[in-house]
């Protein structure tokens, strides 16, 4: 009797299990029985494995096989199991040394001729086997890079079975011939979900070309709309841009990824635990280090938005735009089931979402940028433009974003059609984006040396109980925003929001606490009523 085991992972969401992959050869009919809840695409690895092992020199062993994964209360998917099931069946039957596989965590899939076929969530599993202690990790050469990302571990990346069998045996490494120049990799095509390229809207200058790359410069007038953004930007405040077609409202919402400031390296780990996940990380960009843009398109279903699908829930758009935008182009077009449902992930910064197969909970702190025509045919608020909608059709169109999907929104912009005078260039050439980066960039780090020692880095994530007690405005400054809130204009969380876009404003103008003119400046984004304040990009 031989016994073996070896380690891989399986990904629950985005986050990992540690799984035990253990082999059992007794005497007996010749048989392999695979155990611990495995779904279809892992049981179909018995035929994989068995080629693989075959087609790489190794004798296939004649007896009773049972490979058990546990624990076995844990629901497996995927192919990224079969480099563990296959070592720890060579383990068992003694053609490789059981005790250098039993703490290293192999993650790949076996093609029938022995490769090692690169798998999605390489980076999510290896965190998940960092965080369990383990230090030694076995990976597709394709995701080596990826997996070097966690500190900590060694990572081994193999393009075939036969090269790890002879790293184990301490043999000499076979070479395993490459694509070739000029030809494409098809080792890649496990990496990326079929349909998940550009046309996702993750690449806001995909139609551009990689050369182009959106520039605020281009936006002719809206300087209101322009301050709103940079506002935005700087303190990660969600935004509605209302207002006539044509007039600019998807330009500013693609250029709004240009000011903001990289990512960390915690919050680029998360975005690309995500992306890898979800299929969408690009080749050859293990990391990635700007915030994504996600802009689904308005037939959008409620489960693609938060996320779903069969069996175990997988990442929506809302977790793809994580640490970055998430841009709703016509707004009211979405289902109102679909824009209901990103109440609770724009308050907590995550979504919990609860099937039959378990439960899943996925980052979604994310900045919302929502863009809405005033009535169905666009025209309602242009004097003399010949609306014909009915009342009734433009309450109900304006219905559809609820009040309270609407008291989530901290800023609120009326975006006017552009005149001539702006749109041939005699106003004047508006900032560019690297100018707007850079004061969205000093806000930020104001923000972050104030909440130094919190677990919040940006002003849209203060609690309102934190704004109203420690991080105090100047005396006098919430006069105005007491007013509007006993007339019924404010709520008490419209009240919290209102604050942190006051201090977000002062960070913009480099001032120690918000006075009166930064909360005038704050009600008149979110209310619109005119406060008699500067209103112009960069007059912070």
């Amino acid at each position: 009797m031989g016994f073996a085991r070896a380690c891989s992972v399986a990904l629950v969401g985005v986050e990992g299990v540690v799984v035990e992959v253990q082999a059992d050869l007794e005497p007996g009919v010749a048989a392999f029985t695979l155990v611990g809840l495995p779904d279809k695409s892992l049981v179909e690895s018995r035929d994989r494995v068995r080629a693989a092992v075959v087609n790489s020199g190794a004798e296939w062993p004649q007896k009773k096989l049972t490979v058990g994964l546990s624990p076995a209360s844990v629901p497996k998917s995927g192919s990224g199991f079969d480099l563990a099931v296959a070592c720890a069946v060579l383990g068992a039957a003694e053609r490789i040394d059981p005790a250098a596989i039993a703490d290293v965590v192999m993650i790949g899939e076996l093609g029938l001729d022995g490769r090692v076929r690169p798998v999605r969530g390489v980076l999510p599993a290896v965190l998940a086997a960092a965080e369990a202690g383990y230090r030694h990790v076995v990976v597709p050469e394709q995701t080596a890079g990826e997996a070097a990302l966690v500190p900590g571990v060694s990572v081994l990346g193999v393009r075939s079975l036969r090269q790890l069998i002879a790293v184990l045996g301490d043999e000499p490494v076979p070479e395993e011939p490459d694509a070739g120049p000029g030809r494409p990799d098809t080792m890649l095509a496990g990496l990326m979900v079929p349909g998940a390229g550009l046309g996702t809207g993750l690449a806001p200058s995909a139609a551009g070309g990689a050369a182009h790359r959106p520039d605020l410069a281009e936006v002719a007038g809206q300087g209101r709309a322009r301050k709103a953004l940079e506002v935005a930007a700087a303190g990660g405040h969600h935004l509605l841009l209302s207002g006539p077609p044509g007039a600019g409202k998807t330009m500013l919402a693609e250029r709004l990824t240009a000011i903001l400031p990289p990512l960390s390296r915690q919050e680029s780990l998360e975005v690309t635990a995500v992306h890898s996940v979800a299929g969408i990380l690009p080749p050859g960009e293990p990391l990635i280090g700007a915030a994504p843009y996600c802009a689904p398109h308005h037939s959008a279903t409620m489960q693609s938005l938060i996320g779903g699908g069969n069996g175990l829930p997988r990442p929506g758009a809302v977790s793809l735009a994580h640490r970055g935008v998430l841009f709703l182009d016509e707004a009211p077009e979405f289902s109102v089931r679909a824009l209901d449902a990103l109440r609770q992930p724009l308050e907590s910064g995550h979504v919990v979402v609860a099937r039959a197969a378990g439960v899943v909970r996925l980052p979604a702190r994310f900045l919302m940028i929502l863009a809405a025509n005033p009535c169905p045919c666009g025209r309602h608020t242009l004097a003399g433009a010949g609306c014909e909608c009915p009342p009734s059709a433009v309450r109900r169109y304006q219905a559809r974003l609820s009040g309270p999907l609407l008291d989530r929104v901290d800023l609120r912009v009326e975006v006017e059609p552009v005149g001539r005078a702006d749109l041939m260039g005699s106003g004047g050439r508006g900032e560019s984006s690297a100018e707007v980066a850079a004061r969205v960039r000093e806000a930020r780090e104001r923000a972050a040396e104030r909440l130094a020692g919190t677990p919040w880095t940006t002003n849209s994530e203060v609690p309102g109980h934190e704004l109203r007690t420690r991080l105090v405005a100047a005396p006098g400054a919430l006069m105005a925003a007491e007013r509007d809130m006993e007339r019924g204009l404010l709520t008490a969380r419209g009240l919290d929001r209102v604050l942190r876009v006051a201090w977000t404003v002062a960070d913009l103008r480099g001032a120690a606490r918000p006075d009166a003119s930064d909360v005038a400046v704050a009600l008149e984004l979110r209310t619109g009523i005119q406060r008699g304040v500067p209103m112009r990009a960069g007059a912070l």
